[in-house]
């Protein structure tokens, strides 16, 4: 299952494109420095959209994982058969990985290091994956990414997907009083470029 992301995105660009989508993103804790990053692992700290007490929404920089009832950190959660009434929140993003097995080499050894696929959405410089936050005593605020069955650009892969919302969802995502669990669904074919970053 996923877990690592990348997120090279300018800021500006990120506002622009909320403001396009009458999303005006507020930073309540100042603007962010969102320097790029071409790997975000668990417990490391990315960007995420969610709903202002005033309604409006705004941008932090928070945890990706809390630590679950025995101490593993909860990175991915399943969406199925859920309703999610608070704590939604968008998961900024331009890419994502997964791991497969390496192939048997001419010697009829596997390498041990896995091969490492990138998944960037087709047609767009970052999108949002749907992800939902909450205040841990422990770590303090953190987020985990929703997962889903894997649609055809990930089957190959893995058996299970992240989330990514299309832009037009967003706002239903982050209403609080909208009931959005139909946007939890795979993505369709086409919908990612797929390449290999590492042997």
């Amino acid at each position: 299952m996923c877990n690592e992301q990348a997120r090279r995105v300018a800021l500006g660009l990120l506002r622009d494109d909320f403001h396009d989508l009458r999303i005006p993103i507020h930073f309540p804790e100042g603007m962010p420095n969102l320097a790029p990053l071409d790997s975000i692992r668990i417990t490391d700290r990315n960007a995420i959209v969610r709903a202002a007490p005033d309604g409006a929404a705004e941008m932090v920089v928070r945890r990706w994982s809390w630590p679950g009832p025995t101490g593993k950190p909860v990175y991915n959660f399943r969406s199925e058969g859920r309703r999610f009434a608070n704590g939604r929140c968008l998961i900024i993003a331009d890419g994502f990985y997964e791991f497969t097995d390496p192939d048997t080499d001419a010697s009829g050894k596997k390498p041990k290091r896995k091969r490492k696929w990138e998944f960037t959405k087709r047609g767009e410089d970052w999108f949002c994956i749907a992800g939902l936050w909450r205040s841990d005593p422990r770590v303090g605020e953190a987020y985990t990414m929703l997962t889903t069955s894997a649609g055809e650009d990930v089957a190959p892969y893995h058996h299970r997907q992240v989330v990514v919302l299309e832009r037009r969802d967003f706002a239903e995502w982050l209403d609080p009083a909208a009931t959005p669990e139909h946007l939890l669904r795979p993505a369709p074919a086409g919908t990612f470029e797929v390449s290999e970053v590492r042997t």
